[in-house]
């Protein structure tokens, strides 16, 4: 029987920062890898804070063969000097206590990426060892610290043992510890270096320096045009329209910073931003942009606009194609508010108004002193309307026959007995062969297989109204569940794993292509829900008598062939196609859950992969030409 004893001794007070060892993951996240970048970045972020107050202007990032990782400022340097309340010096206060710093009260920093003035304590907690440096006032000051606790009370010294580059500023350098993050003390480099290039456009005229003396490798980012720099870089490849759109301008103690450009494309890209947080769930500052270019446009457009040619008001779907923008808010850090712990969303509820009130009084004066940006904008905003009405007419067309809701699923649909999404999986594979066999070998209560013949629209050159029109995507939408467009709606999947299932060879890749920039074009929602996948079906099957081997790639082939060169002689069938392969062969080696290969589709760098589907998929010649000249040397011909 268990004690249910509760009295004064089972109350336990965790003292220091014990709290953050003993929970982790309330102060960071997670201790798996993204927890190991979390650390850094809160060091990195203490650097910032020194360059938003207008004192840093180098920031370096070194990370060493050993583990470790150091960051250097040319700020201030943390204060060194004894604090009487608690009879310590103030760089071991901010090392060694949670919410100890500068960022509480508006003068020391009024405007700061950290919040709660937790990071460095907590990085320190987190680390089994932990090194800071100053210079200040022509001194150098130290103090090491294990797992949160000092070695020695913090003292002047001659030499700096992290080969501080700077002669004034702050140094912090730690090994995160393996008993917290026992996955890996490794960071996402390619992650870290895309944050520390995004706050490099948000802190113009800071260089930024990270030396991987793992790899090798030294990187500087440094940029003079801020977020102008950024919306022109997000636009590459793209045929824009104007040139941006700048607005800055301070209401009190917020600053409102944006930059907008449209482009010819039919996709949307916008970062919203509060003091270098990156804030990708968007946010209160987000809405009254919304609302600020809404109200701005259709206001311009009702003075030029005849009214036979603008049967609605333009709405917000209408205004987003094609809108590339940046929308940066910097306000006191005592007064910022967000939604949940990991601050992705800005919840100020004041901050909506004084953006949309800013914003759209800037718009309204533009649109009239720039009356050829403003028409190029309206053209593009008009055209969208019109292919939205149009879409929707086909849509509401479509549904009259009930074709892309309520029972009538596609008559070439073999679906599965299963009802529950999460225990279903729909593949996708082209042709009558392949899908036969498909069919066959499948396992019938939660396999559904759908055949698609020849191949498929390039949907990076289409509107909705068309993808709508062809007979293939009505049948594959109508599959899925989820709907499209507007009344797209991710929870109504009805498998949670959709596979697309082509050849292994050259044509395959393409069609699979084809697939997956309809997903991450019209269906991006279920693309980020994670279920989308591709199967990965063997090139070659490999026997000698009973002894058989399947072979993914050309590669996988010459591996196996170098270690079987004896005296056996191999026969080795290239698979054409899936069509080639019997119902046994396509469920053992592609379709059996215990022993096939899936790749899950994920879309962590969203604006790296619309720049990609832009070049490789878009209208534009010359830079997918480029690539395929860098590149040709990479390839390996398929015949």
């Amino acid at each position: 029987m268990s004690d249910n004893k509760y009295s004064g001794e089972s109350i336990v007070v965790l003292e220091g920062l014990e709290p953050v060892r003993k929970r982790p993951g309330m102060y960071i996240g997670t201790i798996s890898q993204p927890g190991v970048n979390h650390a850094l970045n809160e060091i990195v972020d203490n650097a910032i804070d020194e360059s938003l107050a207008g004192f840093a202007k180098n920031i370096h990032i070194v990370i060493e063969e050993n583990g470790y990782m150091t960051v250097y400022d040319d700020g201030r340097g943390i204060p060194v000097d004894i604090i009487p309340k608690y009879k310590k010096s103030a760089l071991e206060l901010v090392m060694t206590m949670l919410h100890a710093g500068g960022k509480f009260e508006t003068g020391a920093y009024k405007v700061s990426g950290g919040l709660h003035g937790v990071g460095a304590s907590v990085v320190n907690a987190l680390s089994s060892h932990f090194i800071a440096e100053v210079k200040r006032d022509g001194k150098i000051y130290r103090q090491e610290y294990s797992r949160g606790k000092a070695k020695y009370s913090v003292k002047e010294t001659k030499d700096s043992l992290l080969n501080f580059p700077f002669k004034t500023g702050t140094a912090v350098s730690f090994i995160p510890d393996t008993e917290i993050f026992k996955e890996t003390i490794e960071i996402n480099y390619p992650k870290f270096k895309k944050q520390i290039n995004e706050k490099a456009y948000l802190i113009p005229k800071v260089f930024f320096r990270i030396i991987n003396k793992k790899l090798k490798e030294k990187l500087a980012y440094y940029f003079e045009g801020g977020i102008r720099s950024l919306i022109a870089d997000m636009n590459i490849g793209k045929k824009v329209l104007h040139n941006p759109i700048y607005i800055k301008h301070a209401e009190g103690d917020v600053e409102i910073e944006s930059a907008i450009q449209f482009n010819d494309s039919l996709i949307e890209n916008v970062h919203t931003f509060v003091n270098v947080i990156n804030t990708v769930e968007g946010g209160t500052h987000l809405t009254g942009f919304r609302s600020a270019l809404t109200k701005s446009i259709n206001t311009y457009a009702k003075k030029v606009v005849a009214e036979k040619d603008m049967k609605e008001p333009l709405s917000g779907n209408d205004i987003k194609e094609g809108l590339s923008a940046v929308v940066y808010v910097k306000m006191p850090s005592s007064n910022l508010q967000f939604e949940g712990q990991t601050k992705t969303k800005l919840g100020n509820s004041e901050i909506q108004s004084i953006v949309q009130q800013i914003v759209g009084q800037y718009l309204d004066i533009y649109f009239e002193e720039n009356p050829r940006d403003a028409k190029e904008i309206l053209g593009k905003i008009l055209l969208a309307q019109r292919a939205r009405l149009a879409a929707k007419a086909a849509k509401e067309a479509v549904l009259r026959k009930g074709a892309l809701e309520g029972s009538a699923l596609p008559g070439k649909l073999a679906d599965c007995q299963e009802r529950d999404p999460a225990k279903s999986e729909i593949f996708i594979v082209e042709g009558d062969s392949a899908g036969g066999s498909a069919k066959s070998g499948r396992d019938r209560k939660s396999q559904a297989i759908l055949p698609l013949f020849g191949k498929i629209l390039n949907t990076e050159r289409y509107r909705l109204d068309r993808v709508i029109s062809s007979d293939k995507f009505k049948d594959l939408i109508i599959a899925i569940g989820a709907g499209i467009g507007e009344q797209l709606d991710v929870e109504k999947t009805r498998y949670h794993k959709i596979i697309i299932m082509t050849d292994a060879d050259i044509d395959g890749s393409h069609i699979k292509t084809l697939y997956l920039t309809f997903f991450f074009r019209h269906l991006r929602p279920v693309v980020e829900k994670g279920h989308v996948y591709v199967a990965v079906p063997p090139l070659y099957k490999v026997t000698h008598g009973k002894d058989k081997h399947y072979l993914y790639t050309d590669e996988d082939k010459n591996e196996f062939m170098k270690k079987n060169s004896g005296a056996i002689k191999w026969n080795i069938q290239r698979f054409k196609g899936l069509g080639e392969m019997n119902a046994d062969e396509l469920w053992e080696t592609t379709m059996n859950p215990q022993t096939r290969l899936l790749k899950q589709i994920t879309v962590e760098d969203a604006e790296e992969a619309d720049q990609t589907f832009v070049m490789l998929m878009g209208e534009e010649v010359p830079p997918r030409k480029k690539f395929i000249i860098t590149h040709a040397r990479m390839a390996e011909l398929d015949v």
